[in-house]
């Protein structure tokens, strides 16, 4: 690189398994950003709610706010009953707006060390960060997503089949595009990616070299 990165700000959105978390995951190692899987917020409160029986709005805000993103990589936050949980928490406008805060702080205002930050969900170029320089929206085709789901939770150990998968992800499309509050959708300044055809490699370097061109890198 010709100059240090001192800002970059990356806004992802994109349905279910299409891969947006990975290249996250890459572009946040190679420009050295602050990552943020903002899905994870809403499992991390379901799972508070399991937890706690006197579960209310000030001890989550206070929670919330004194999160830790390293909190979220626990694995108590993969089992179905906390994925769950989160996919009602998350229609919640209440939670949704405690929620709010954290991810515009993480996007705004990342620690010193970091050259940026870079969310992906489902309304992150929508409402999270509507001026990011950088946005795209990522997606695959709907038997390539699950297919990726079902290879990931088999790996897990898990039993269940593709056909579950995939009627899984078809019924969490349907409620992610049709939903009243931010609903998923591609907003015109965002940057298609499609990945069904593309390696995990192949998608980075196509990313990075949208953003290079921009930085004059």
């Amino acid at each position: 690189m010709k100059n240090k990165i001192l800002k970059i700000q990356i806004a992802i959105d994109s349905p279910a398994a299409a891969g947006a978390g990975t290249q996250a995951k890459m572009l946040a190692r190679h420009y050295n950003l602050l990552y943020l899987d903002t899905g994870k917020i809403y499992r991390f409160i379901g799972y508070l709610k399991t937890q706690k029986s006197n579960f209310n709005y000030k001890i989550l805000k206070e929670k919330v706010k004194n999160l830790k993103i390293s909190n979220l990589n626990s694995k108590k936050l993969l089992s179905d009953k906390i994925a769950t949980e989160a996919s009602v928490i998350a229609k919640n406008k209440k939670i949704r707006k405690i929620v709010h805060n954290f991810q515009l702080k993480c996007a705004n205002d990342p620690p010193k060390k970091f050259n940026g930050s870079i969310l992906d969900g489902r309304d992150i170029t929508s409402v999270i960060m509507k001026d990011a320089k950088f946005k795209f929206f990522i997606t695959a085709n709907v038997k390539v997503r699950a297919l990726r789901r079902y290879k990931e939770l088999k790996s897990l150990k898990k039993n269940i089949s593709f056909d579950e998968v995939l009627k899984s992800i078809k019924k969490r499309d349907k409620s992610d595009y049709n939903r009243k509050i931010s609903p998923l959708k591609k907003t015109k300044d965002s940057v298609l990616i499609n990945t069904t055809n593309l390696s995990k490699r192949a998608c980075f370097l196509k990313i990075k070299k949208i953003i290079d061109r921009k930085l004059n890198i």
